[in-house]
């Protein structure tokens, strides 16, 4: 066993899963960068306009938002000004095991909150200002997705 940068490593260990040097994001980073995508895309912005407000490229953004790179704290605390949402926003549904390694919850539903029509619906869902239109939509679809559910059973 060796000391390294205050953490005792096992000479025999193959290293580290996944960060700097393996060619896998970390999984926190790719989380954070999910929910940036997320953001953006949920107030209409591309990828583009967010670059040039941090004076990027939308190169860099696509990086982050794969968490191909990391955000740093001043970074994120830009980006989150311009999103329109507190840091925490970022961290949303990350949790932690005891040992301290991440796992992000059910990652299908994480999946599925991203893909692209699934944020078209949300948007135009809060696009319709009458709260009881929104309602009776929202108990239309549970309907269809109850049949539907019946249907495959």
């Amino acid at each position: 066993m060796k000391t390294k940068d205050s953490e005792t490593v096992d000479e025999d260990d193959a290293g580290p899963a996944y960060g700097r040097g393996t060619g896998v994001p970390d999984p926190v980073d790719v989380h954070v960068g999910g929910r940036i995508r997320t953001r953006r895309l949920l107030i209409g912005m591309n990828q583009e306009a967010l670059a040039q407000a941090l004076g990027l490229t939308f190169q860099q953004v696509q990086k982050y938002e794969g968490g191909a790179n990391r955000v740093s704290a001043s970074r994120l605390s830009q980006i989150a000004e311009i999103l329109g949402v507190p840091i925490a926003y970022f961290f949303l549904g990350l949790e932690t095991d005891p040992a301290g390694s991440s796992d992000i919850r059910d990652p299908l539903i994480r999946e599925r909150m991203q893909r692209p029509e699934t944020i078209e619906l949300i948007r135009a869902y809060y696009a319709v200002t009458d709260p009881e239109v929104r309602r009776q939509f929202l108990s239309m679809v549970r309907t269809v997705a109850q049949a539907s559910d019946e249907t495959a059973a």
